[in-house]
């Protein structure tokens, strides 16, 4: 190298440099264009945004498009309250009722109400107009008069009848899964977590597994967190839960949130207790299973037996009987 660069003549080293100085230059006059461009665009682009802005301010607002759900609850909205159903004695019953079985919305009051009055007169309307106006069943007058009566009481409990069957879905759900969550809760609280971080990390944890038990913690969690009084935040979980195992449980969480009780202790004695009474329910629906399958067994799966069983003998007999009728008519 060193003696290449001995063997170049003044002239070849003033080449090279100028052909570098211009290489440089080149490249600096690119550089600020390119730079210039980028920053040419982001103006523009600003400026666009600001005149979008501007229009959307100056122009006439327009009303969002009420969707026919909407107008359909508004005029259930309009006739509950029109006909006062919010005000009785029993909404507040109801609402506690409608909570239990997870429908916290703040329509599902006004549809509950809604549908516990106007079912009982649509379905008798369409009784009547059944067996009267059609003419249905009219060879029963009995039948023609008391169909539409019961049609009508259905139709008037048949709002009760859904929330009981959804709050003992959910309260049998959270039974199932409460165990596992005490387990976790025992674990956080072993860790130096708080109650609130407990049930919290639970709900993240159990989220998937079990969604109403870890609706009912978060719920839980997030009244810890704004209500004056702890307490009622945890009373406040025994009540949308109609079950005497979380009942436990809140007792347990009220108890050690009051004299300051090892939480860890108390979970683990009930998760323990828990799961050995799922374990008996369980052996208890086991022991029923035989007088449970006794009439399915009689009149399903033992005729299909016999006619297995007992069919080609009596098709043989037959045909033999068929075949040899000279032996029929002299045993006879």
């Amino acid at each position: 190298m060193p003696e290449i660069i001995a063997g170049l003549s003044a002239v070849d080293i003033a080449s090279i440099l100028a052909a570098l100085a211009a290489l440089v230059a080149f490249w600096a006059v690119w550089t600020s264009g390119i730079v210039e461009v980028a920053s040419r665009k982001r103006l523009k682009a600003l400026e666009a945004r600001r005149q979008q802005l501007r229009s959307g301010v100056l122009a006439p607002t327009r009303r969002r498009p009420i969707r026919r759900a909407e107008r359909q609850m508004a005029l259930m909205r309009r006739i509950v309250e029109r006909l006062k159903l919010l005000q009785s004695k029993e909404t507040e019953k109801a609402e506690r009722r409608l909570v239990q079985a997870g429908l916290r919305s703040r329509d599902a009051l006004v549809v509950y109400l809604f549908f516990k009055l106007v079912l009982p007169f649509a379905l008798a309307a369409v009784g009547l107009l059944l067996f009267y106006g059609v003419g249905l069943m009219a060879d029963s007058p009995v039948a023609r008069a008391m169909i539409p009566v019961a049609l009508t009481l259905l139709a008037f409990k048949a709002p009760d009848i859904f929330v009981a069957n959804a709050i003992q879905r959910r309260a049998e759900a959270i039974r199932k899964s409460l165990p596992d969550a005490l387990d976790l809760l025992v674990i956080c609280a072993e860790a130096g977590l708080t109650l609130d971080a407990a049930l919290n990390r639970v709900h993240r944890e159990l989220g998937r597994a079990a969604p109403e038990l870890a609706e009912e913690f978060s719920l839980t969690a997030i009244e810890l967190g704004f209500l004056p009084d702890r307490r009622q935040a945890l009373l406040n979980l025994a009540e949308r839960v109609p079950l005497e195992s979380l009942r436990a449980v809140v007792t347990a969480l009220v108890q050690s949130e009051k004299y300051g009780t090892p939480l860890a202790t108390a979970l683990r004695v009930l998760a323990g207790e828990f799961r050995k009474e799922r374990l008996m329910k369980a052996e208890e629906k086991a022991a029923r299973l035989p007088a449970v399958m006794t009439v399915p067994l009689i009149l399903f799966i033992l005729p299909t037996l016999f006619v297995v069983l007992i069919g080609p003998a009596a098709c043989q007999i037959s045909d033999e009987l068929i075949n040899r009728p000279g032996l029929a008519a002299g045993d006879q």
